[in-house]
């Protein structure tokens, strides 16, 4: 059964809020030992996903306050703001500086010490990071209950999602990217590997950040409702008595609520009350049929 898209949400983000910030220290005390720049890489990529995940938790909370005058349609994006808020942080706190801190190992390199510490937490950073993930996995499968995970990943509006799935998986990639590297210096005695790790570990970054940044982009400018929502409104509009046609129907998404305005023709010879009761009828089940549909306009006419 498909769970509430808020809980399972707010309960990804505190899986991989407690997994990163205990990571982080640990991977802090051993880049201070070790001298490891792909460990400190790592290093501040945890930290960067442990204010994320505030972040984005902050901007579950906010896109919950209710319409006022000034927002008559709610708070509902401000989710998809704090959400871009973040992939530019992933971008710029995490990608980028892991690449400075690479290239800086390059340009003045520095032999490792205690290289065992480092693979001893990156290892246990793999296995935690990856519950983190498979808690976010098992949180979107409460979501998108039988839909197809590619399908849902494709076509879902919930972009605080979207952004700890990314970041647990880039967090995953990264913890094996700078394994690997580390080995490859320890075994051969040069430093290099080590600052090539942390270049890698920063494309991989970047590479994430962008993907959620155009998957954010869609939703800051204006998204339809999720297909499976649009073809629900079109299947209970299609069997409404006394609707003739539809001249067209419009979502929008708002963070976790949808708007629908739609255009019809009643049959002809139907009165006013008759018209009035069925329109009435139509957004009530519309409304039970959809629980996030928040907002339903319904209008009349004879022509588009």
């Amino acid at each position: 059964m498909a769970s509430s898209p808020q809980s399972s949400t707010a309960r990804a983000i505190l899986y991989a809020f407690v997994a990163n910030f205990g990571i982080a220290l640990a991977k802090s005390w051993a880049a201070w030992l070790t001298g490891s720049g792909s460990m400190l890489a790592e290093a501040i990529h945890s930290y960067a996903d442990t204010g994320n995940q505030v972040l984005l938790y902050l901007g579950l909370k906010q896109s919950q306050r209710p319409p006022d005058k000034e927002h008559p349609l709610g708070y509902g994006k401000l989710s998809y703001f704090w959400s871009f808020i973040v992939a530019l942080l992933l971008f710029s706190m995490g990608g980028l500086f892991s690449i400075y801190e690479g290239v800086h190992k390059l340009t003045h390199p520095e032999a490792l010490s205690q290289v065992w510490v480092a693979l001893a937490v990156l290892v246990v950073a793999i296995f935690l990071e990856g519950a983190s993930l498979l808690g976010c996995l098992r949180e979107i499968r409460r979501v998108r209950g039988e839909r197809p995970f590619r399908d849902w990943l494709k076509h879902t509006r919930n972009s605080e999602l979207v952004v700890v799935l990314g970041e647990d998986i880039g967090a995953q990639v990264g913890l094996i990217f700078a394994l690997g590297f580390l080995i490859a210096a320890a075994i051969t005695g040069n430093p290099v590997y080590d600052a090539l790790g942390s270049i890698c570990i920063g494309l991989v970054l970047i590479v994430i950040s962008l993907f959620i940044s155009w998957r954010i982009r869609a939703l800051l400018v204006g998204r339809s409702a999720d297909p499976e929502i649009r073809r629900l409104i079109d299947e209970i509009i299609s069997r409404q008595d006394g609707i003739d046609f539809v001249f067209h129907i419009i979502t929008i998404q708002f963070g976790p609520d949808t708007m629908l305005a739609a255009k019809i023709k009643m049959r002809d010879g139907v009165t006013i009350e008759t018209a009035v009761a069925s329109i009435n009828a139509l957004e009530k089940e519309l409304k039970d049929r959809i629980p996030k549909l928040k907002w339903c306009f319904i209008e009349p006419d004879i022509a588009d």
